[in-house]
């Protein structure tokens, strides 16, 4: 990488994301509190998703007091640098309050618009996960490769449901017709993840309905470094009404079937 400034991003997101990391698996109380709603009383933010993201925000804002933030807690500035930080402290919340392992803090920085660094970091798998626009997606430091491409009907693919009941429940008969079409689904509950999974060949694919722009910000640009393809509906980019990536030969019959089943809406 030749650009100093990716690579300043870059270091700047792998060290911020490894703090988060820390004090979330670290400072975990046992008597972990709510400290709000989000969408549903089931969809929770914890104490430690506000620390993490100030702790974020706060090492950022330091190095680069001139760039803006998007952030899942309530970060929001402009910004004068043309760098925008857009981030999720703690993607998979649920999963953390109930002391379960697949939860992640995801870093992307956006330059004028695009994203040009990402970092998901698992703490409880031991993974870091990173990639530089152009540059290639790594997990651990080694290069990552999305699987060889699969017929759908053999192709694992995960995705995730929404905490709104009524949304929950298209999404599940939306995926009881796609099981018989598919080798299985997984539900992991944490899209920075899963996308990062992809980019890792664990998986063929995956979507999601209803995600929002820190959701996906940093997973989706590992996912394409190691050579998947990602999207929303046909035609468009990945959306709240729908965000895919897959391996270049499932992405289409997946999309496909996926708006032939009305994925995209309740």
């Amino acid at each position: 990488m030749t650009d100093p400034l990716l690579t300043e991003l870059l270091d700047l997101a792998l060290e911020a994301a490894r703090r988060a990391g820390a004090l979330l698996r670290d400072g975990r109380p046992a008597d972990l509190g709510v400290a709000a709603t989000k969408s549903s009383p089931i969809d929770v933010v914890t104490e430690m998703d506000i620390r993490a993201e100030k702790l974020i925000t706060g090492y950022l804002s330091e190095h680069r007091p001139a760039d803006g933030f998007l952030g899942e807690e309530g970060a929001s500035a402009e910004g004068s640098s043309g760098i925008r930080w857009v981030i999720d402290p703690l993607d998979g919340t649920v999963n953390y309050l109930y002391g379960l392992p697949t939860w992640s803090v995801s870093i992307a920085a956006e330059r004028d618009g695009e994203r040009v660094v990402g970092v998901v970091e698992a703490p409880m798998r031991r993974e870091t996960f990173h990639a530089v626009l152009g540059g290639g997606a790594y997990g651990n430091g080694e290069a990552l490769r999305c699987r060889p491409t699969a017929p759908l009907d053999q192709s694992l693919v995960a995705t995730g449901f929404n905490y709104v009941t009524g949304v929950r429940a298209h999404q599940a008969a939306v995926a009881q017709l796609l099981i018989p079409r598919l080798r299985d689904i997984r539900r992991g509950g944490s899209a920075a993840i899963e996308l990062c999974d992809v980019a890792a060949g664990r998986l063929d694919g995956y979507y999601e309905r209803g995600l929002h722009p820190w959701d996906v910000a940093a997973g989706d640009l590992i996912a394409r470094e190691a050579g998947a393809l990602t999207g929303g509906r046909p035609g468009r980019p990945a959306d709240g009404d729908l965000t895919i990536a897959a391996t270049p030969g499932v992405f289409e019959p997946l999309q496909a079937l996926l708006e032939e089943l009305g994925a995209w809406h309740d």
